[in-house]
């Protein structure tokens, strides 16, 4: 309900309003009352009312320079002047102020109530015009983050000419012409396991991050779902860039650490001095990201000091095995388990490579180290997809029989590339596992948003809340598994409904929007031109020239035959 407060020093007067109105019955709440401006100020500023009436003569403070006060503190206030005067002057200064109405005394209930009610219809307006609105925005940001993420792959594919790439940036607000070029992975998520649920903290550090990137110029956020983010920085010069991104990083760590329930971690590419070498900044930033599965989370990870970091490992090419070298640490199933519950396909190679980087050079010359290392590895994996709840047989055929791992043993590299298969296929497994797991989801979600398209309440938490898991985590999840993300997939549902709406009824176009879900006939308008190519005049047109043109068509097949059944 709106909210009135009544500003009135004639005792009777202010008893008269407040009384013979029926306020809760026409819609309105009547929420509080003073005799004169100086008393009425703080009490306004503290209930925020959406209409004030006040008479224009009291002692300490008169209406007008009450009004004065209101509109600078809530400029959305609409406000109704009671005077005794009827003068222009007056009149025309509650004008300046931005005073809705003006009414000369005396006002009968009646009058008073019908100003009222108008003012109030207007404001309901002016709410759901500026709900729309908001709605809107929301839905065009989702759009363009998508439309991003879809114009970086295009730029890590190498594959785009320059000139392309920079025109398409321009129309994505991503001005891409620079001296040098970076790229950042960022994850962050609780100290806990992910179980598909969020903490307040994370969503609410994921919102000060993407503020951070909005605000430093040239860095550009890209999502990466369940993965977390990619940043590009761009800057005039090596020195530059270094200074920029230690500056970033600083941030984005204080913000994960604020808490001290988050977790985080980076991996940062080598600086690149062309915009198709991104691609290769970003190789070297997912190398550095993958050690998180080797290596304690709330670390930075330089791409540039990779190899010190192997060489501080690592050891001599002596076979023998150097236990001073190795990190026993290093040799736990745990490590595995954890690549095999989150790690990527795209990140196995990485991943091999860095395990047995960690393990030591020396040691890993050693066959009987690597038996070791690679029956570790195969028993955990094993178990690991006994877990997802496959059979031995099913394993064996995946896997082959342990009796025959003996062949992978003749060198490092035989043996890397067998525990990389196996690490792909028991992957494999698990995404099958998952795409049952989240089918049903998905499944429901989808006849979630069937069956409530229309609503101007859907949204992407109110189905995500439905299949009760976080915003986030949905989101990232419907587009992993369809291809388009929830907007997307309701924009087109709901177009669908409205052509068929305007194929197959007379109703006017903003009548179909509002069937469709969209209140603003304007919103409905460019939504359907922006995804159809035309509008919504213009698809009934075609169409009834089209149905008109097959009309015709079948009158004439209809008469040939005939005068061919008269000529037999």
């Amino acid at each position: 309900m709106l909210k009135v407060f009544l500003v009135e020093d004639e005792i009777v007067m202010r008893e008269g309003i407040k009384n013979n109105i029926p306020w809760e019955e026409e819609g309105f709440d009547f929420v509080g009352e003073a005799s004169d401006g100086e008393l009425a100020y703080p009490m306004i500023r503290k209930l925020c009312p959406d209409i004030i009436i006040t008479d224009i003569k009291m002692p300490f403070m008169d209406g007008l320079e009450l009004s004065r006060l209101v509109k600078k503190d809530l400029p959305d206030v609409s406000i109704i002047i009671l005077s005794g005067y009827d003068e222009f002057e007056y009149a025309k200064e509650a004008i300046r102020i931005g005073v809705t109405e003006y009414l000369v005394k005396p006002v009968s209930s009646a009058k008073l109530l019908e100003a009222v009610k108008e003012i109030g219809s207007r404001i309901e307006k002016e709410n759901e015009k500026k709900k729309y609105l908001e709605q809107f925005k929301k839905e065009m940001k989702e759009m363009e983050l998508h439309e991003k993420e879809k114009f970086l792959h295009e730029i890590l594919s190498g594959r785009i000419p320059m000139t392309e790439l920079l025109e398409k940036g321009k129309k994505l607000n991503i001005h891409l012409a620079a001296g040098v070029y970076d790229v950042v992975l960022f994850m962050m998520r609780q100290a806990e396991d992910m179980d598909g649920t969020c903490s307040k903290e994370l969503p609410a550090a994921w919102d000060t991050v993407m503020e951070l990137a909005e605000q430093t110029e040239n860095i550009y956020m890209f999502n990466r779902g369940i993965d977390g983010v990619e940043f590009l920085l761009l800057d005039e010069n090596e020195k530059r860039m270094e200074q920029k991104r230690d500056d970033f990083l600083k941030e984005l760590t204080d913000i994960a650490s604020k808490s001290g329930e988050l977790q985080y971690f980076i991996g940062v590419g080598n600086v690149v001095n062309r915009l198709r070498e991104v691609h290769e900044s970003y190789e070297s930033a997912s190398k550095a990201f993958s050690y998180r599965y080797l290596i304690s989370s709330n670390r930075i990870v330089y791409a540039e000091h990779m190899e010190e970091m192997r060489a501080g490992i690592g050891g001599s090419d002596d076979a023998d095995i150097d236990l001073k070298e190795l990190d026993f640490g290093k040799i736990d199933r745990k490590i595995i388990k954890n690549f095999l519950t989150k790690g990527l396909l795209e990140e196995v190679s990485h991943f091999i490579e860095d395990y047995f980087s960690s393990l030591g050079s020396g040691n890993v010359e050693s066959i009987l180290f690597r038996q070791y290392i690679t029956t570790d590895m195969y028993f955990g994996t094993v178990a690991f997809v006994e877990e997802l709840g496959y059979d031995a047989d099913s394993i064996i055929a995946v896997f082959g029989d342990f009796k025959a791992i003996s062949e992978v043993f003749p060198s490092v590299e035989k043996t890397k590339e067998y525990l990389k298969n196996m690490i792909r296929e028991a992957m494999n497994l698990r995404d099958r596992i998952s795409v049952k797991k989240y089918g049903s989801l998905i499944d429901d979600a989808k006849a979630y948003i069937e069956h409530n398209f229309d609503s101007e309440d859907i949204s992407l938490n109110s189905v995500a809340a439905h299949v009760n898991i976080s915003a986030s985590h949905f989101s990232s999840i419907f587009s992993g598994e369809e291809g388009q993300t929830f907007i997307e997939h309701l924009t087109a549902l709901r177009m669908d409904k409205a052509k068929q709406l305007l194929m197959c009824s007379s109703l006017k176009s903003s009548e179909i929007g509002y069937a469709v879900g969209y209140k603003d006939p304007h919103y409905f308008s460019y939504l359907f031109k922006k995804t159809q190519n035309c509008t919504p005049k213009e698809y009934r047109m075609r169409g009834k020239a089209v149905n008109a043109e097959s009309t015709r068509n079948a009158y004439n097949t209809g008469n040939a035959y005939r005068a061919g059944m008269e000529e037999v």
